[in-house]
């Protein structure tokens, strides 16, 4: 158990520390009365990613033909692959949201892609399946929607990399609403400007003309944006703006 700790918690065999490229597995038999097993610790358990295996008739065909198994089992399983192995009731996997688990999910969300279902058992061998399914309807209501004025403005950090993934006509939107905003409230403080520059910065260079052509129509607006500190940004849109008036 304590080289277990050691290698789960602070990645290190005895006196061998673990290359960073290396992935602790832990492999038990299910708690669920079929086998005799002592429980997983519950700091060990907000360490992990809880994953329960079952029986896959595909996986086991492959396993059998490089193991060579008598021809006449496999061809059986073939035919009545429900007879491979008897399924128990789906396992309580005692796996509950905790803080530490969260900040789990947060590392493998910005370091991680899985597949769709995948996502969702990694996610609930983490915090549990019912916190899973909630962030996971939650993800998906939010895919489609617009980022607001306010979030554009006050919460750049946490949504700059949705407002550069907006389909053009779901960044329109966002952008009408700056617009909308910016016409009823112009004053900005230094982090809201900043905000606003960065995402103008991630406008395709279509939308990124037509809104800096229109929040220089916002006097307090252009002033700001009309800083030498900007021009990266917004000079190259100014210059096409002047070539279109003449």
């Amino acid at each position: 158990c304590g080289a277990l700790t050691a290698g789960g918690l602070l990645r290190a065999l005895h006196t061998h520390q673990l290359s960073k490229r290396h992935k602790v597995v832990v492999s038990i038999n299910p708690p669920d009365g079929t086998y005799q097993v002592a429980t997983l610790d519950r700091a060990l358990i907000d360490r992990m990613v809880m994953l329960y295996v079952e029986t896959d008739y595909h996986c086991w065909a492959r396993y059998a033909v490089e193991r060579e198994l008598a021809g006449d089992v496999r061809q059986f399983l073939a035919g009545n692959s429900g007879m491979l192995a008897k399924q128990g009731l789906p396992m309580d996997l005692q796996v509950e949201p905790s803080e530490r688990g969260w900040e789990m999910v947060s590392i493998l969300r910005k370091n991680c892609r899985f597949p769709g279902d995948l996502e969702m058992e990694v996610y609930a061998g983490i915090v549990g399946k019912e916190a899973a399914i909630m962030f996971m309807r939650w993800l998906a209501d939010r895919k489609g929607r617009p980022l607001t004025a306010a979030e554009v403005l006050n919460d750049w950090l946490q949504v700059s990399g949705r407002a550069a993934d907006q389909r053009d006509d779901v960044q329109a939107a966002t952008v009408n609403d700056l617009n909308a905003t910016l016409q009823a409230t112009p004053a900005l403080d230094p982090e809201q400007e900043a905000n606003l520059v960065e995402y103008i910065s991630v406008l395709p260079r279509d939308l990124r003309f037509g809104f800096v052509k229109s929040l220089l129509k916002i006097p307090q607006v252009a002033m700001l944006l009309a800083q030498d500190k900007h021009d990266g940004v917004i000079l190259d849109a100014i210059r096409t703006i002047s070539q279109e008036a003449y």
